[in-house]
């Protein structure tokens, strides 16, 4: 147990020095001690990261346990029933003997070789910069190719439907004309018919035809002006981007494949699972990827999948104008061949009436002249002495008997009335007779309107089939539709030499 001294003899002091030189010299002792910790823990703490600072409320080995806990290897469970150890996830270097993975280090100061590891931060970021701008390009300019050949499509089927148009058009003037040869047909041939009803179904499909095809030739006229522009606008920022790399010689291709895309404007290629590509960057006024570049690209992939449509619709439709065309031409044809047909029945036809008729004619005239000849035959001669004998009435044996009341010979009677009967009978022949000239001359002229009209038809089926081959183009075709008639020859012009 302690022993308590009294204050007297506490304060009994051997010491030479005085209290307060003690003091002074113990407060710089303390006061330096303090520096030295101070700039020791701050030294510390710049080579240290910020997480490793520990709180000096807490004892060092738990702050140490508790900063390197989260480095150890983790422990998992497998399907079989055991365990495995796996690293933190993260960056950081792997240590597997300790099993532990510490996280990178970085410093607070610059270190000795600060200047090198600048210039190699400066080199990164350059090579960093070319490598986007090299990118972008190459995206730029596979964009570039894909729009021209999108262009050079659009421009082989917009060929394609502008020779269809000039066939359609030129169907047009095959109907026009076939309509103006038809109205050389007699008054007879004119009376409206299925032939004529399917001429005017003809006009009216290739007009609605033609209408079509003028839509798509403006459709792919719009978009050919706006694939030229977004071809510009490629080539502009195409080159543009190149000012930064064109001192390097890898190919822009290489650079696609080393991304691992092919194409961010195709979508007909689609990545495969093995190879994942590089997203798109977003836009950066001041970086590689520019919101001009972004805008170009954006237009490009739009225009590319608006003229895919359009290519697809503009396929199908001169496809289905082509059938459609080539189905209404035989149809009006058949049609008109029908008609020729129906035509040379009606002309075979009236040529046997005719043929009967004139048989007839012959027969009615053979027998009007017999009986003009009758007719003659009872009047007898004109002076009575050409009379026979027996015809005589002032002979004897007539004298004789006449003398007597009421016996008049009836001779003169009979004659009379005989010579009237058949005068009656040769009025009604020859008006029969001419019923019937008038009857053939009708007959006649129809039969006449009937070959004219099989001509016609037969020339304007002619005419289409010939018109309408490939060989003739529509320049051709247009020198058909005139004025003139086609049953006189035309008009030869000044300059020109008989042939």
């Amino acid at each position: 147990m302690p022993v308590l001294v009294p204050p007297a003899e506490r304060s009994q002091d051997t010491r030479v020095g005085a209290p307060a030189w003690r003091e002074a010299a113990r407060a710089i002792t303390q006061k330096a001690h303090q520096v030295t910790d101070s700039c020791g823990q701050e030294a510390v703490t710049m080579w240290q990261p910020k997480d490793s600072v520990r709180d000096p409320h807490v004892a060092r080995h738990l702050c140490r346990a508790a900063y390197i806990e989260p480095w150890r290897f983790r422990v998992e469970m497998v399907k079989g029933g055991g365990t495995v150890e796996q690293p933190p996830p993260g960056e950081g270097i792997t240590l597997w003997k300790s099993k532990m993975k510490p996280p990178a280090w970085h410093t607070r100061l610059p270190l000795p070789l600060h200047r090198d590891a600048r210039a190699l931060q400066t080199a990164e970021v350059v090579q960093a910069h070319a490598r986007g701008a090299r990118l972008t390009a190459a995206r730029l300019g596979r964009a570039q190719h894909q729009i021209n050949g999108q262009l050079r499509q659009l421009l082989r089927q917009r060929e394609a439907t502008d020779h269809r148009l000039s066939e359609v058009r030129k169907g047009l003037l095959i109907n026009q004309q076939s309509v103006k040869l038809r109205r050389y047909r007699p008054k007879s041939e004119k009376v409206p018919d299925k032939a004529d009803s399917m001429l005017t179904w003809e006009e009216e499909e290739l007009k609605a035809m033609k209408r079509k095809m003028e839509t798509d030739m403006e459709k792919s006229e719009t978009l050919l002006k706006a694939l030229a522009s977004c071809r510009d606008t490629l080539v502009y920022c195409f080159k543009e981007r190149l000012q930064a790399v064109e001192l390097m010689n890898q190919p822009l291709d290489k650079v696609l494949e080393q991304a691992g895309r092919h194409s961010w404007v195709d979508l007909s290629w689609v990545p495969s699972a093995r190879t994942q590509g590089q997203k798109t960057p977003p836009p950066d006024p001041v970086g590689t990827y520019t919101p001009e570049c972004a805008g170009a690209l954006y237009e490009a992939k739009r225009l590319l999948l608006e003229s895919k449509d359009t290519l697809v619709d503009m396929v199908k439709n001169e496809a289905h104008v082509r059938e459609q065309q080539l189905l209404i031409s035989d149809r009006v044809c058949a049609t008109l061949e029908q008609k020729m047909r129906e035509t040379t029945e009606l002309k075979e036809r009236m040529n046997m009436t005719l043929g009967l008729m004139r048989g007839t004619i012959n027969r009615c005239t053979k027998f009007n002249q017999e009986m003009y000849i009758t007719r003659g035959l009872i009047k007898g001669p004109l002076s009575k002495s050409h009379l026979e004998t027996r015809e005589k009435l002032d002979r004897p044996l007539v004298r004789v008997y006449q003398r007597h009341v009421g016996t008049q010979l009836p001779e003169a009677m009979s004659l009379a009335q005989s010579t009237d009967k058949l005068q009656r009978h040769i009025v009604n022949m020859e008006k029969n007779l001419n019923q019937l000239l008038a009857a053939r001359q009708h007959l006649t002229r129809s039969l006449n309107c009937k070959k004219t009209g099989h001509d016609v038809d037969y020339n304007v089926v002619r005419l289409r089939l010939r018109q309408r081959h490939p060989h003739v183009c529509y320049q051709q075709a247009q020198l058909l539709v005139n004025d003139w008639d086609p049953r006189t020859p035309p008009q030869r012009q000044s300059g020109t030499a008989p042939q």
